[in-house]
């Protein structure tokens, strides 16, 4: 089998992959919604796949891996990864977990990071009103993430949050310390927030980037009594193109609250210091960002040895995105908590796959599925009637 062309598509938002072979076996993978600007990048590196066997993973990906690096310019070569054991997958006639080592579980939790409301305002209540809405989910979600802080809005709608100069822009431009007011304005709404969860459903918490060791040392020694599940990102994250493990480990050491971060970095290289120093309790890869599902799993692996858990980051990867974090996390250690179940928007992704079960997640879980590869497809029938024009031949 050899790859006989690589061709990318801006579906919705979503650029999607599709690895074509000359036996007639595609393989498809997604990229975050968030990032359309990474088609003309995915085509960069057909140049180097053409010709080469997709069911020699790894042989494939030695080409290409070292062109990349930290959110966002790891996505191509991630979803080019996944594409590539979707592939490898329906050639065995084998899910992708059994191409991974086999399932360890027949079912995997997921966590709440997009099915939510709009929140309504930056008050307690309005937090706890958003709760009490995740709370009745029909999904049954066991385990609810929500930002405060610097991740998301409530630093640039609350007078007086900080001592620094909030700028404007996309993707968490702030940092810096916060004043006293805003520390307790985080811990009320978290308080409130808690209020509603009490210890039937979990929380985690989106914190930012851009804390400082004192106030995230400050705040999560304060949360303690609550039993937050983690807190993602203090002080680096999403779209932040460095780790910071040293710090990490200072916050880590001061407080019982688990720490967590990940989602931005790319490959197990850039993860070696933040888990041999054990600087987190947690890791959050996404495995779109990683360098794929191989990476994930071995960096899971690596995270374990440590003691170190792990929950997958992936409210942005789409359909595709979903099915990967299934096939993967069900290969997972026991350091597994759960992954960020991906939201698809418009609506009608879920109607030009097929594959996906009619309903997804019950009682917080996904029972994992066996069908060869990642186990869905498209429907080209119906995906066809949302191509763009430049896209017409996607799928001939």
């Amino acid at each position: 089998m050899k790859i006989v062309d690589l061709k990318c598509a801006v579906i919705g938002d979503s650029p999607i992959i599709r690895l074509v072979t000359d036996e007639g076996i595609d393989g498809f993978s997604e990229i975050e919604s968030s990032k359309p600007y990474m088609r003309p990048v995915v085509e960069m590196y057909r140049q180097f796949l053409l010709g080469e066997d997709p069911t020699d993973v790894e042989r494939c990906m030695l080409k290409i891996r070292r062109f990349a690096g930290f959110k966002p310019w790891g996505s191509a070569v991630s979803a080019i990864e996944i594409a590539l054991w979707d592939v490898a997958g329906k050639a065995a006639g084998l899910p992708v977990y059994k191409l991974l080592g086999g399932k360890v579980r027949d079912r995997v939790r997921v966590y709440n990071g997009g099915v939510r409301p709009e929140l309504r305002g930056h008050q307690p209540e309005d937090y706890a009103v958003a709760m009490a809405v995740m709370k009745a989910a029909p999904e049954g979600f066991t385990l609810i993430k929500e930002g405060v802080g610097y991740h998301g809005f409530m630093a640039p709608n609350i007078p007086g949050f900080s001592y620094g100069e909030l700028r404007t822009g996309p993707r968490h431009p702030n940092r810096g310390m916060l004043t006293e007011r805003g520390l307790n304005h985080a811990l009320a709404c978290v308080r409130a927030m808690k209020d509603v969860l009490g210890d039937e459903i979990g929380l985690a918490l989106d914190m930012g980037p851009g804390w400082t060791v004192s106030d995230a040392i400050r705040i999560l020694q304060a949360l303690e009594p609550l039993n937050i599940v983690w807190a993602e990102d203090l002080l680096t994250g999403d779209y932040v193109p460095w780790v910071h493990a040293d710090q990490y480990r200072e916050v880590t050491r001061a407080t019982s609250t688990p720490t967590h971060t990940g989602e931005q970095i790319y490959l197990r290289q850039n993860f070696k210091d933040l888990v041999s120093s054990q600087a987190v309790r947690v890791i959050g890869p996404d495995p779109g960002d990683v360098g794929g599902i191989a990476e994930l799993k071995w960096v899971a692996e690596y995270a374990d040895l440590h003691g170190i858990q792990i929950a997958p980051h992936g409210v942005l990867d789409g359909v595709f995105g979903l099915a990967a974090l299934v096939q993967v996390c069900a290969t997972l250690p026991d350091n597994y908590i759960a992954f960020e179940y991906p939201v698809a928007k418009p609506d009608w992704w879920y109607s030009i796959v097929t594959g996906l079960p009619d309903r997804i997640v019950v009682d917080g879980f996904i029972d994992v599925w066996d069908r060869p590869g990642l186990g869905i497809e498209f429907d080209h029938e119906a995906a066809s009637a949302h191509l763009r024009p430049e896209d017409k031949d996607f799928f001939s």
